[in-house]
């Protein structure tokens, strides 16, 4: 876990290879999406082939939010990369989003026959397109 990016370069020959980054926005602070978007700078241009989503907490209190939908969903259309909605609040969309985010760290990391990282981010996105 890292609060923004670039990550410090004083342990890069201990980091272990990066298979997904999920970019996490709290639809509560305007500063999260902020940090996001300067974040976004330091990322391969390769990573937004399916290894990147936004996971966007917080929803289930939409009279709190700093934060505008339409920012949201430009972040995921612009990099072509998928949005997760959840309120980590409550135990059970917790567990199904974590859930969620390890089969697409599965699929990222190569440990899913058949389904690669660039073709469940399409799907991803046509899904969300229904």
């Amino acid at each position: 876990l890292a609060s923004s990016l670039p990550l410090p370069s004083e342990r890069d020959h201990l980091r272990p290879r990066i298979d997904l980054i999920a970019f996490m926005v709290d639809i509560k602070s305007k500063y999260s999406l902020k940090n996001v978007e300067a974040s976004l700078a330091h990322v391969d241009a390769t990573f937004f082939l399916g290894k990147v989503c936004f996971l966007v907490t917080g929803v289930g209190r939409v009279n709190y939010c700093s934060v505008e939908m339409n920012a949201i969903w430009k972040l995921g259309e612009v990099y072509s990369s998928p949005v997760l909605f959840c309120e980590l609040e409550l135990e059970g969309i917790r567990a199904t989003t974590a859930q969620r985010l390890v089969r697409m760290l599965q699929i990222c990391a190569g440990h899913i026959l058949g389904v690669s990282a660039l073709s469940f981010g399409s799907l991803m996105r046509s899904s969300a397109d229904d």
